[in-house]
């Protein structure tokens, strides 16, 4: 009798490992496509992402050759560490609402003065939001990852959530970040235009291994298109966001290419990280301390994750690069409607949006702007500043000056 216990014990073993095995190495997650019958409107709301964590027994120490997330504090609790003398490591973390701080703090070092300032998306583009250049009118349509769709600084300008192949259970924090970016009402570059939202997976799982696949991108791109024919001539969609990059070698490439030459034949401009193939346009992000003012353009150095390239090649960047804010932004967060999250490094994922925005302002003063227009014209009024680095003296040149390029635009009509 006990040997047959010890056969079907060992049995279940056996099979529940060859289950997990199965589970974790051949089981795909579940991907949805969840589109609006009639109509526009939203066709789930997710949750809130829970990114508790717990406490921090030890602050780590920065390196500028440690990985980008090495100072991540996001949802952490530090109120019984004593941070006092750790400032060179806090001016670069990251952190959000939930963030507990302790008492022993730098003076220096004032996490809740940089979320509420580093809102702002900087380049004096608030000015142009109080003479009402906001981007009413226009719409937006960003494609990415699951979003938490009530939150506080977009919900109200939301007209479409759709998913296409989406295996997002839970709100993430890409798609809270791009869609504030873009339209927050704090946050924002174009707070006054429309948000149409495609939730989409870049490819699959397979053995543990994510494969782009960008068919559903395109499939994507070909959506908003088609439900840019039932929106009025005076609220189209003028602007695709997709923060991703495209490579020639990967699968969906060709239906990439097909699907950016329709949204193009029909009007809409397709801001992606793979502008320079698609356009000819050459982008990169913009550094910036946490302290310092978003406004002003001294403020502005290359991007933490490629200054030393920057300093060690002088022809790094061509004179045609026009350079956005990137690095030292708060974005809304995916972990509740009215909670915030600082991002101190960047990536040009968090400039697509900026970009989108920017055209969004261009086609509400000027409604028959083209892409290739918009980025000459950005080119010709950018600006340059000089920056001091061990000594030398180096120029950052194009940054893009929102004011002019609004200003010359708007002129032109």
């Amino acid at each position: 009798m006990r040997k047959h216990v010890i056969i079907i014990s060992i049995s279940i073993i056996i099979i529940l490992s060859v289950a997990s095995i199965y589970y974790f190495f051949f089981q795909e997650p579940e991907y949805i496509t969840n589109m609006n019958n009639n109509g526009i409107g939203i066709t789930r709301h997710l949750d809130a992402l829970d990114f508790s964590r717990g406490e921090m027994k030890k602050l780590p120490e920065y390196s500028p050759a440690s990985s980008i997330w090495k100072m991540d504090l996001r949802s952490y609790d530090l109120s019984n560490l004593n941070l006092e003398d750790r400032l060179k490591d806090l001016e670069f973390a990251h952190f959000d609402s939930k963030t507990k701080w302790p008492d022993a703090l730098p003076d220096e070092f004032k996490p809740y003065e940089i979320l509420e300032n580093c809102k702002n998306p900087g380049l004096n583009i608030r000015e142009l939001h109080r003479e009402g250049i906001d981007g009413k009118g226009i719409g937006i349509a960003i494609i990415d990852q699951g979003l938490l769709i009530d939150h506080i600084e977009y919900r109200e300008q939301l007209k479409l959530y759709e998913e296409i192949h989406s295996s997002d259970i839970v709100a993430t924090m890409h798609g809270s970040a791009v869609s504030s970016i873009a339209v927050g009402k704090t946050v924002g570059v174009a707070p006054g235009a429309d948000l149409y939202y495609i939730s989409c997976s870049f490819g699959n799982v397979h053995r543990l291994r994510y494969n782009y696949n960008y068919i559903w991108v395109a499939q994507s791109i070909e959506r908003i298109v088609e439900i840019n024919n039932t929106i009025l001539e005076d609220n189209k969609i003028r602007v695709i966001a997709i923060s991703k990059g495209f490579e020639k070698y990967e699968r969906g490439y060709k239906e990439i290419k097909n699907a950016i030459e329709l949204a193009e034949k029909n009007g809409i401009f397709v801001v992606s990280c793979s502008l320079s193939d698609f356009y000819g346009f050459d982008f990169h992000g913009l550094g910036k301390t946490p302290q310092s003012d978003p406004d002003d353009y001294t403020s502005y150095k290359p991007g933490l994750w490629w200054e030393k390239k920057f300093y060690e090649r002088p022809n790094y960047l061509r004179n045609t690069t026009l350079l956005f804010p990137m690095d030292s932004r708060t974005t809304a967060s995916p972990t509740h409607t009215t909670d915030y999250v600082f991002y101190r490094n960047g990536g040009l994922s968090w400039t697509v949006p900026y970009i989108a925005g920017l055209y969004a302002l261009a086609c509400q003063v000027n409604p028959e702007i083209a892409p290739e227009q918009f980025w000459q014209k950005a080119i010709e009024t950018g600006d340059s500043v000089m920056i001091t680095h061990d000594g030398k003296e180096y120029e950052l040149t194009k940054i893009v000056n929102p004011i002019k390029l609004i200003e010359t635009i708007k002129a032109q009509q």
